[in-house]
């Protein structure tokens, strides 16, 4: 499925002789948005091959990931199960509303306990559990999802010279590297504070999709605000304005973070006259409604 290219018209972008477009993955589905969408595709085909009735995966309280699982397994006839971090909470937000709302079970877990996430006999636990589900780790990110995210980039039909994404497990910005095959540049903007982890995480997601190691990427790691799902008053304000002048919606966990220290990058200097950039919207507008309810702050 081919995502529109949307230009981005800005006297700021005219001064500094940057042209810069977005990638507008978020209208892919409109429940399956954006990067989860790329992520599922092959795994949805894999499970449903290897005969699984059931999806089972890991997420916190609002995480985008759990709720296109939901949504997928609803449209594409699977039993889904959510192992989710931490303690139920009443009502549910609107994140875990939703996923419920497609039939999805809810498994809470201790901190401690979902720190197993990644553990055989954890896994095989769950497994016994739910009669043998088809796994998919947290965020999502495996090979296959790598090999989804690889179509990101396919259907760019201009010429450009950097590729810039925001990144939470690696695997997107992995696909897009593989993608590419060492043409480009790519920068990857880490939601999470203490984002050099990423590093080896996508080096290692790229070469065990392609066997190839790439070294047209880089990440960008000052543009975190505190951690991730944290704020600061000006991310908000740079995302109202934006918001309001170029027609488009954002989220404050990745792209919004990414598109702010994009702009900062530009106003630095970073990208030379005449770069031509685009940027992916990854999507995840879902976590709005919960962002709000959660901080009271509208987006």
């Amino acid at each position: 499925m081919e995502t529109p290219l949307q230009q981005l018209t800005d006297p700021f972008l005219q001064e500094r002789q940057v042209a810069l477009w977005i990638k507008r993955e978020d209208l892919l589905h409109p429940e399956i948005s954006g990067n989860k969408w790329r992520k599922l595709k092959y795994n949805l085909q894999e499970a449903k091959q290897l005969q699984h009735h059931t999806l089972l995966t890991f997420g916190g309280a609002y995480s985008n990931h759990i709720a296109a699982t939901a949504a997928a397994g609803k449209a594409f006839g699977f039993k889904t199960v959510g192992v989710i971090r931490g303690e139920e909470h009443l009502p549910l937000n609107p994140t875990l509303r939703f996923a419920t709302s497609c039939g999805m079970q809810l498994q809470y877990v201790s901190r401690e306990k979902y720190r197993q996430k990644d553990d055989p006999a954890f896994l095989q636990e769950l497994s016994e559990q739910y009669n043998q589900p088809y796994i998919l780790p947290e965020g999502g990110t495996n090979t296959l999802a790598v090999k989804g995210c690889t179509e990101i980039v396919k259907d760019i039909s201009i010429d450009y010279d950097y590729v810039c994404c925001a990144s939470g497990t690696g695997g997107t910005v992995a696909g897009i590297i593989a993608s590419l095959a060492g043409k480009k540049q790519v920068l990857a903007f880490p939601a999470l504070k203490g984002g050099d982890f990423l590093q080896k995480e996508i080096e290692q997601l790229v070469y065990n999709f392609c066997g190839q190691t790439y070294h047209n990427w880089q990440l960008i790691t000052d543009y975190h605000f505190g951690g991730y799902a944290k704020v600061k008053p000006e991310l908000l304000a740079f995302m109202q304005a934006f918001q309001k002048q170029h027609h488009m919606p954002l989220e404050p966990v990745y792209i919004g973070k990414m598109l702010y220290g994009l702009f900062d990058l530009i106003q630095k200097g970073f990208f030379p006259s005449g770069s031509r950039v685009v940027a992916i919207h990854t999507g995840g507008l879902q976590g709005n409604a919960g962002f709000k309810e959660r901080l009271g702050v509208e987006v």
